[in-house]
């Protein structure tokens, strides 16, 4: 799978979290682990100039306004994380109404006009949303690169399996950054 950077886009998915609900504490520790690397990956990003694209639960507010978002999210579990990876001015930030970032979503459209092929995706949870995620973005014949250390789920066993599943069923990379 050969890619170049400037086919390359990063997908953030469901960094804005607010961890309130069972299986949160274990979820909120394994994302603590990686957030150096997910910091690391932003800042990456950044310097050569990737489209950063965060792509998030809605929370019920329907609102794909990344300050409602955050404030809403925003506590003594979640700020750690949402103060070092919230989205930059020039970011891109979609809400999405279920596990996928491309369903119901304009994520294929703004990939289109970027004329992005290769996704970056890092996230949580692993085993849920990114998996969900990934299984769309090579449906639609994106290559793909998912950092096995910029993924988090509640449980590891959870998330090796669907490291397992992206890599050997959907030709993901998941070296890690």
């Amino acid at each position: 799978m050969d890619y170049s950077l400037k086919n390359t886009a990063l997908l953030f998915i469901d960094i804005i979290n607010d961890f309130q609900f069972d299986g949160g504490d274990k979820l909120v520790k394994h994302t603590e682990q990686i957030l150096p690397n997910l910091i690391r990956l932003k800042k990456f990003a950044s310097e050569n100039h990737l489209p950063i694209i965060y792509v998030n639960d809605h929370y019920g507010l329907w609102n794909a306004n990344p300050s409602k978002i955050i404030n809403h999210c925003w506590n003594d579990k979640s700020k750690k994380i949402i103060d070092e990876l919230k989205p930059a001015e020039r970011d891109y930030f979609f809400i999405k109404p279920q596990h996928s970032a491309f369903f119901q979503t304009p994520l294929k459209s703004l990939l289109n006009d970027l004329e992005k092929t290769h996704l970056i995706i890092a996230g949580i949870a692993g085993d849920i949303c990114v998996l969900f995620s990934a299984k769309d973005a090579y449906m639609y014949k994106f290559s793909m690169h998912i950092p096995k250390n910029c993924m988090a789920s509640e449980e590891k066993e959870g998330n090796d399996y669907a490291l397992y599943l992206m890599h050997s069923v959907m030709k993901a990379k998941i070296d890690r950054i």
